[in-house]
């Protein structure tokens, strides 16, 4: 689910907790059988919000998981906040597990189908790893 309700969302039938399949131990277990192909990079998490309080303990513990299962997979995770907004909060803790934050909220006025792997100007791909050992915002390179 997400309670951010972003104007021009790309799929706003994540919106309902209520909705969607649930995401058990057999889904998690398909899930490990497909990221341990050699072939798949990594996996993306987006929304619904992943970063919700109704969601978050959850996400962190699935990408805890992963991280430890498959170390040289990367993940990326889409999140309406900032990364400035998640660095002080309890949720930052997940940054440790992720690899690429998209931040930022979807903005209509600022769409542009150009840009890779975001809809909106404002949002950043931010290398999480870089951005927390040097202390101040990394984009990747293509950013």
């Amino acid at each position: 689910g997400c309670e951010l309700h972003c104007v021009g969302c790309h799929n706003p039938s994540t919106w309902n907790f209520n909705a969607g399949k649930l995401f058990d131990e057999n889904a998690k277990q398909e899930l490990f059988g497909i990221l341990d192909k050699p072939y798949i990079q990594g996996l993306t998490i987006s929304g619904g919000h992943p970063l919700d309080t109704h969601n978050f303990e959850d996400v962190l513990s699935l990408v805890k998981e992963i991280k430890a299962k498959f170390p040289t997979k990367d993940i990326w995770l889409y999140t309406g906040y900032l990364y400035e907004e998640l660095y002080y909060r309890e949720i930052s803790r997940i940054l440790l597990y992720i690899d690429v934050l998209v931040d930022g909220p979807y903005i209509e006025e600022q769409r542009d189908i150009s840009l890779a792997f975001r809809g909106s100007r404002n949002q950043r791909l931010i290398n999480v790893s870089e951005t927390l050992k040097q202390g101040k915002i990394i984009t990747l390179q293509n950013d």
